[in-house]
């Protein structure tokens, strides 16, 4: 079974307990009705898919329930590190990406 760090709880929890909630650090148009059909589309739907590193939010729903970020290999589906929601991106990440950790 896969182990998700929460960076709030401060511990492992089974995969069971978390859900995905799409990519991370998306940018958000300030006014959304204003936005044309294509770009709502973009905005909406539209995600990068890319093999390896990805950045992504999470929410601890049978837990603190608090959303979260983490970085994620894709090609490994190991966890690498995981952070509050509202930190940064990390500009760098651990050196061994065995070792999951958290901000």
């Amino acid at each position: 079974m896969l182990l998700i760090r929460c960076p709030y709880c401060e511990e492992e929890r089974p995969e069971l307990e978390f859900r995905n909630a799409g990519e991370a650090h998306v940018a958000r148009s300030a006014n959304i009705a204003g936005e044309s059909d294509d770009d709502f589309e973009k905005f909406f739907f539209i995600r990068s898919n890319p093999k390896g590193i990805i950045y992504e939010r999470w929410r601890h729903i049978h837990g603190c329930a608090r959303f979260f970020n983490a970085v994620r290999d894709t090609v490994t589906d190991k966890f690498i590190m995981t952070y509050k929601a509202g930190e940064p991106k990390p500009s760098k990440l651990p050196k061994n990406s065995n070792d999951v950790v958290s901000k």
